[in-house]
């Protein structure tokens, strides 16, 4: 996959309304909608970078009054009062710290909800606890996203900036750019940024230039 280069990145909003509910989310949105049904009280959310993990993350957490915690504050945390949400939890420096935390929601009965690239099984910590802990827990993948998914994801971007392409342009992003959300947005971003230079207009060349930049 080419990488990308992102000046124009924007954080993403990860209100309730801009989620694109699709058949590849459809699993994970199920087993969100049933935390009681969640062996142990955990379920983690897995599937590539841009797949809607985090969004989906976010969107529990205010629905059940769920602490983010952020990675780098995982260690000295104070113990969970309540439901906790934990994103990228595959790469958390201090695993002991994440040990912690499961043990004592285990104790408190309180629900943790985790995102991660990786599917619990093939993460790479060195504690044998820790990993026996997220073997046993119920995770759910979040599959790549459709055609579909991401014509209706480039389409919101777009209506969000007042911004209208042709068909012929929008099939040139969907097609070229890699399938993740991130990329949509900032391509869209890259477009915005041109239509606002009078001197440029967005055509096909405009597009082009755009992807030649990013890809």
């Amino acid at each position: 996959m080419s990488q990308l280069a992102l000046p124009f990145s924007i954080p993403p909003s990860y209100g309730d309304a801009d989620f694109c509910a699709a058949p590849s989310n459809e699993a994970a949105r199920d087993w969100l909608a049933r935390p009681d049904a969640w062996p142990l009280g955990r379920l983690v959310l897995w599937g590539a970078p841009g797949c809607g993990k985090t969004h989906l993350l976010h969107i529990w957490a205010r629905a059940h009054k769920a602490e983010i915690i952020p990675m780098a504050a995982l260690p000295g945390w104070p113990h969970p009062g309540g439901p906790v949400c934990i994103d990228d939890a595959d790469t958390i420096p201090d695993p002991a710290c994440l040990l912690h935390l499961l043990n004592t929601a285990a104790e408190q009965k309180t629900l943790v909800l985790m995102a991660a690239s990786t599917a619990p099984a093939r993460m790479d910590y060195t504690l044998p606890d820790l990993t026996s802990r997220l073997r046993a827990t119920q995770s759910v993948q979040i599959l790549p996203p459709e055609d579909e998914l991401l014509a209706m994801l480039l389409a919101r971007l777009l209506a969000e900036r007042q911004l209208r392409l042709n068909a012929q342009i929008r099939q040139m992003l969907l097609t070229r750019l890699p399938r993740t959300s991130a990329a949509l947005r900032e391509a869209v971003a890259r477009l915005d940024a041109a239509s606002l230079d009078g001197a440029r207009k967005l055509t096909r060349a405009t597009a082009r230039g755009i992807l030649s930049d990013m890809l």
